[in-house]
């Protein structure tokens, strides 16, 4: 039997998240246009407004948990409705009521791994730091010059390791005096959020400011977008402001400042990929790709669908821990624009993007086809 959620409860949590929808939506269909889904099967962001402004949403379906939070709809919205808001609002309530399709049952999963050992990989906490024991890297003291906040998946997951090793590589080379916190590194909640858990996001966002402030914490640096969105934008909701920057942007600093050198050259065709919460959502786009221009040998080409206009890897608001079938994977679409460029490495600066492309690697059988890298894994190369 459907669950239809109550009028007045849906509309209560679309107001508090802003989505004005009954005075700005006027059912224009754009969101529906330019969503990534509709390149690999029928979805209705329009339908969902339309239905969420009735409180007639279905939230035992599956489509409440489709959208990415990739910021595409919004971005193209000619009357500034704000899509995602609604679609995080419409979770609440089906997170509320513990109702999941099976195709997001592996969320919860990643919720009580949260609640439990801090990161959704079901990593044990006092394990966090194990990437870097024979790095000698340091535990954050105050007074140091960044905090390097590593994040759930370059801490745990073994191909996102190789990231958090080249960037530690990166920042020893150029003389930084930087810190980790270890096992008292939380995630940063941002994911979580977006599924409709809002309560476990402020507890792990609370957790982390309080973990910031005891060490004195004043400027970090970040390899995912997620958690420089999040500490960027979602924090100073907690009454504290961090200055907070993304590794490529950091270490494009260090070489103008020439702290940083790179020798030798990396003579292969690259392309960039854009990260939604780097892109779209932090309108982060250049330094990415001033930070690949200077390495020597190294051609930089683009996709047809780059920038603003970039598609999403498909591992946002949450989606990197639920199922998607193969035939719906925008990652594997995104790969083929990539070898069409006729690069050999398709680079980008997000752990889910990365993620999602070595998988596609594997669905498409292009392991020897092209190479995925995180820029600081070129950069590290060249030092």
């Amino acid at each position: 039997m459907e669950t239809i959620t109550p009028f007045i409860e849906v509309i209560d949590e679309i107001k508090e998240a802003g989505g004005e929808i009954f005075k700005m939506c006027f059912q224009c269909g754009l969101c529906d246009a330019v969503c990534p889904w509709n390149k690999v099967r029928p979805f209705s962001m329009r339908k969902i407004i339309r239905e969420a402004a009735f409180g007639l949403t279905e939230i035992e379906g599956e489509d409440i948990w489709r959208c990415t939070t990739c910021g595409t709809c919004p971005a193209q919205c000619p009357r500034g409705v704000k899509q995602i808001d609604v679609s995080v609002a419409l979770r609440r309530v089906a997170t509320e009521y513990d109702v999941f399709p099976a195709s997001v049952k592996s969320a919860r999963t990643a919720r009580a791994s949260l609640i439990s050992e801090g990161n959704p990989l079901q990593g044990d906490r006092k394990k966090r730091a194990d990437w870097a024991k024979d790095l000698s890297v340091k535990t954050y003291t105050e007074g140091m010059e960044v905090l390097y906040f590593v994040g759930c998946y370059l801490s745990y997951d073994p191909r996102m390791k190789k990231v958090a090793t080249a960037t530690a590589n990166i920042l020893k080379k150029a003389g930084v005096e930087f810190g980790i916190l270890g096992d008292q590194e939380s995630c940063c909640g941002e994911s979580i959020r977006k599924t409709g858990s809002e309560q476990v996001f402020k507890d792990l966002a609370r957790k982390n400011i309080k973990t910031f402030i005891d060490n004195g914490v004043k400027k970090i640096i970040v390899s995912s977008p997620h958690c420089f969105h999040t500490f960027k934008n979602e924090y100073p909701e907690f009454m504290v402001n961090f200055e907070v920057i993304h590794m490529s942007q950091y270490i494009l600093e260090l070489i103008n400042a020439g702290r940083l050198s790179l020798k030798g050259e990396f003579p292969k065709q690259v392309t960039y990929h854009d990260p939604c919460y780097l892109g779209r959502h932090n309108n982060v786009y250049d330094e990415p790709r001033d930070l690949l221009k200077k390495v020597a040998g190294l051609e930089l080409v683009e996709m047809e669908a780059s920038r603003k206009n970039s598609l999403c890897c498909g591992g946002g608001g949450g989606r990197i821990w639920m199922d998607t079938p193969r035939e719906e994977r925008f990652s594997d679409i995104r790969l083929k624009q990539a070898e069409k460029t006729g690069a050999q490495v398709l680079a980008t600066s997000c752990p889910y993007c990365i993620t999602n492309f070595e998988e596609s690697r594997l669905n498409l059988e292009y392991e020897k086809v092209i190479e995925v890298k995180d820029i600081t894994e070129i950069i590290s190369d060249m030092i």
